[in-house]
C-alpha cells in the first residue's frame, strides 16, 4: 500500500488533535496514511471531526457510529484509537482480532490485563500494534538520547524527572479524575514513564505511591480554548467532580543498568511549581528543556557548557529521520513554536503525532515493528501502576511481577469494572 487507509475511532478532544496530526503528515510530502473514515458512538461528534478533516485534508471521510461496521469494511486497513483510556482495549482488541493494524493513544490501557488483551490479539492476527507515545518524538529528547548513547556522560547513574503544580480545576475532562477511567496520574504519568525508558533502558524495581492532592476538581473555563471542541464539550461538564483516582505519582526506580530514577509528577497543589528532566553520569550531566517548547538542551561537561546546536559538534553521526527533518528542519534540535502559548502546544503536538503516524505507517507497509509497540506501551503503564501497587504492598515491587500480574491489588477492582475479572468472593 502506498498509503494505509485508516479510521479514527473516538472523536472527542483528542480526536480533533489527531486530525491536526494527519494534516501535518499530509503536508510533509511523505504521508503514508490516508484518513478514510471516522467513528464515534455520538453521531454529532463524528460529523464534527469529519467536517474538520474535510477542511484540513480536502476530503470528507466516511462517518461511522458502529465499530463493527468499521471492522467489517474491506477498504479500512487500520484504526487509530483515541477513546478514553478505559475503553482502549474494547476497541483495540477486536480491531486487532479482525486483522486491522492498530495505533492506540497513550496510555495503552489502564491495567496490565487490558494491555495484554491487545498484545495477545495482535500476536494471534499478526496485525501491527503501536502505542502513541509522542514526547520521545520531540527533537530535544532525540538529542538527549544521542548524548547518552554516545557516552558523553559516562555511564548514567541518576535521572531526575520532576513536574510540580496544577491547581484544582479539572485536567481537561472530568473522567481524568476517576480511578476506573484512568486518572491523570496515569494518563500523564505514562508520558514520563516512557521518556524514562527511552533515556535509561528497562525498569527493574519500583518503589512509590500515588496521591490525590486535590480531592475536588472544579469545572475549567474553556471559553478561550483554541480548539472549538474543547469549548463545546466543557459546557456539559459538571461544576465539580470528586476525585477517586490519583492526580500525582512519586516513585523511585532502579533500572536494569543499576541507575536510579526519581519521578515526581504532582498534578495539583497551590504552592508547588517546578520542572526538571536531567541525566547524570561521571563525565557530565544533561538537562532537557521541557516538552513542545523547542528550547535548547544543556550539556554540562567538566569546565564547559554547550547548548542546543552547539552539542552537535560532539555528535558527528547524529541525524534526525526524514519525517522529523521535514517537520522541524535539518538538525532541528531547537525550534521556535508559535508565539501564542495557548496554540503552540497543539501545533507542536500535531507535528509529533505526524512523526508517530509515519512510524506506524512504515511498520504496516514494511512488516516491521513500530518504535513504541504494545510491549513498550504496557511497560509505561506498569511503571506508573507499579508505584501504586508498591504503596499497597508496602514494599518495592519488580517490574516483572507487575507485568506478570503477580502484583495487582490496585488494579483488581478496575479489572472487574472493565469486565476483565470477576469480583472476589
Amino acid at each position: 500500500m502506498e498509503k494505509v487507509p485508516i479510521c479514527l475511532v473516538g472523536c472527542g478532544g483528542m480526536g480533533h488533535r489527531h486530525v491536526m496530526g494527519y494534516k501535518e503528515l499530509k503536508d510533509s510530502g511523505i504521508g503514508n496514511l490516508d484518513l478514510v473514515a471516522v467513528c464515534d458512538i455520538r453521531q454529532e461528534n463524528a460529523e464534527l471531526v469529519a467536517n474538520e478533516a474535510e477542511r484540513m485534508l480536502g476530503r470528507k471521510p466516511m462517518v461511522f457510529t458502529d465499530l463493527d461496521q468499521v471492522l467489517a469494511h474491506p477498504n479500512i486497513a487500520a484504526v487509530d484509537v483515541v477513546t478514553d483510556g478505559s475503553t482502549h482495549h474494547e476497541v483495540g482488541a477486536p480491531a486487532l482480532e479482525a486483522g486491522k493494524h492498530t495505533m492506540v493513544e497513550k496510555p495503552l490501557a489502564i491495567t496490565i490485563r487490558a494491555c495484554q488483551a491487545m498484545i495477545d490479539a495482535a500476536q494471534r492476527s499478526g496485525a501491527v500494534l503501536a502505542t502513541a507515545e509522542n514526547y520521545r518524538r520531540d527533537t530535544p529528547n532525540r538529542l538527549v538520547r544521542a548524548i547518552i548513547d554516545e557516552g558523553l556522560l559516562g555511564d548514567p547513574y541518576l535521572m531526575i524527572q520532576t513536574s510540580l503544580g496544577g491547581g484544582d480545576t479539572m485536567a481537561i475532562t472530568p473522567w481524568r479524575h476517576l480511578k476506573e477511567k484512568g486518572a491523570i496520574g496515569l494518563d500523564m504519568g505514562v508520558h514520563y514513564a516512557d521518556i524514562i525508558r527511552y533515556y535509561m533502558g528497562e525498569y527493574s524495581q519500583i518503589f512509590g505511591r500515588g496521591l490525590i492532592v486535590e480531592p475536588v476538581r472544579r469545572k475549567p473555563d474553556h471559553a478561550d480554548h483554541p480548539l472549538v471542541s474543547y469549548r463545546e464539550r466543557a459546557k456539559s461538564y459538571p461544576d465539580t467532580v470528586e476525585a477517586t483516582g490519583e492526580d500525582s505519582v512519586i516513585a523511585l526506580y532502579t533500572m536494569a543498568s543499576g541507575a536510579i530514577v526519581q519521578l515526581s509528577y504532582v498534578g495539583g497543589g497551590r504552592g508547588s511549581q517546578g520542572w526538571e528532566r536531567s541525566v547524570h553520569g561521571r563525565w557530565g550531566a544533561v538537562y532537557a528543556p521541557g516538552d513542545r517548547n523547542g528550547n535548547p538542551v544543556v550539556l554540562r561537561l567538566e569546565g564547559r557548557e554547550l547548548k542546543g546546536k552547539e552539542i552537535l559538534s560532539l555528535l558527528p553521526q547524529f541525524e534526525l529521520n526524514e519525517i522529523t527533518e521535514r517537520l522541524f528542519g535539518k538538525g532541528g534540535v531547537e525550534y521556535e513554536p508559535p508565539a501564542d502559548t495557548a496554540v503552540a502546544a497543539f501545533v507542536v503536538d500535531a507535528k509529533h503525532l505526524a512523526i508517530e503516524y509515519h512510524d506506524f505507517g512504515e511498520a504496516v507497509r514494511n512488516g516491521t515493528s513500530p518504535e513504541v509497540d504494545g510491549d513498550g506501551g504496557m511497560k509505561a503503564v506498569a511503571a506508573i501502576v507499579g508505584a501504586y501497587e508498591s504503596a499497597l504492598a508496602e514494599r518495592s515491587v519488580s517490574m516483572e511481577s507487575v507485568l506478570s500480574g503477580e502484583v495487582r491489588q490496585y488494579q483488581a477492582d478496575i479489572d472487574v469494572a472493565l469486565g476483565l475479572d470477576t469480583p472476589a468472593s
